[in-house]
């Protein structure tokens, strides 16, 4: 029988979250609804639910540079998407590791700033981030916290977004995705900025009322990542992702699960 058929590839480098709602596991699933075929290199695990975090182990960096090692000289990758990070040698390996195996469909998603706006790296850790990461990827999705933590300034005002897209592209990424959730008002609306075409697209979006949004910057960079593998340019993946994690949050808010902040739902388009 013919061999003929082909995945779509897609790597999530992040952390594990036994809840289920975010990090690797909202990876996966948001890269499976979205018709490709996930694999993972695991940064950390955690113990974690819909109340919050309570414990972490970091998982060596010897052992994530092993994982990315297996995973890329065998089966390879269309498009990789990156999460948190916790340090400066953990972000040194990864980016060698990339380049080692010339990889450039790279959206990275630079998770720094918790829901309560305390800082999750080090300064240290963000300068590496900066200097060895961010300009190897073709897109970024910070949201406004980590805008305003890549640049040294608050960056929370509709006027303000524009102008820090394009400041971020100049750190060497091509395009900028600056998630505009944390905007007050009733919109949700994101920037887009396009370094090679020196375009900046406005992406309108609801906010939903709702308490299951946690995972939502993991589950986008993700959709991101499948379309891009899938074939689709910069601007189309940015949004059809935005429409994919639209109806997964609308979904997700008919459920209960947890005592917290529930998950999105994941495959709303399948049950």
């Amino acid at each position: 029988m013919a061999i003929n058929k082909v995945y779509r590839r897609v790597l999530t480098i992040a952390g594990s979250d036994s809840g289920g709602g975010a990090g690797i596991q909202a990876d996966l699933k948001t890269i499976a609804a979205n018709g490709c075929y996930g694999m993972s290199v695991i940064t950390a695990l955690t113990a974690q639910n819909t109340l919050g975090v309570t414990a972490i182990h970091a998982v060596p960096v010897e052992f994530v540079a092993a994982q990315m090692e297996a995973v890329l000289s065998d089966i390879g990758v269309d498009a990789v998407k990156i999460g948190m990070l916790f340090s400066p040698e953990l972000i040194r390996t990864v980016a060698e590791n990339l380049r080692k195996f010339n990889i450039r469909t790279i959206v990275l998603d630079p998770v720094m700033v918790a829901q309560s706006g305390d800082k999750l790296l080090q300064d240290e850790a963000i300068d590496a981030l900066k200097q060895h990461l961010i300009p190897m990827a073709a897109l970024i999705t910070p949201n406004l916290p980590e805008a305003s933590v890549l640049l040294g300034r608050d960056t929370f005002t509709h006027a303000a977004i524009e102008q820090a897209a394009v400041e971020l592209a100049a750190m060497g990424c091509a395009n900028v995705l600056i998630k505009g959730g944390h905007l007050e008002g009733g919109d949700s609306n994101d920037c887009l900025y396009l370094g090679k075409q020196g375009r900046t697209v406005i992406l309108p979006g609801e906010r939903i009322a709702t308490r299951n949004n946690h995972g939502t910057g993991c589950t986008l960079s993700s959709a991101i990542a499948a379309f891009i593998a899938r074939g689709a340019g910069i601007e189309d993946a940015v949004r059809l992702a935005k429409d994919y994690i639209t109806g997964a949050i609308r979904a997700g808010a008919e459920y209960t699960i947890g005592h917290g902040h529930g998950p999105v739902h994941h495959f709303f388009r399948f049950f």
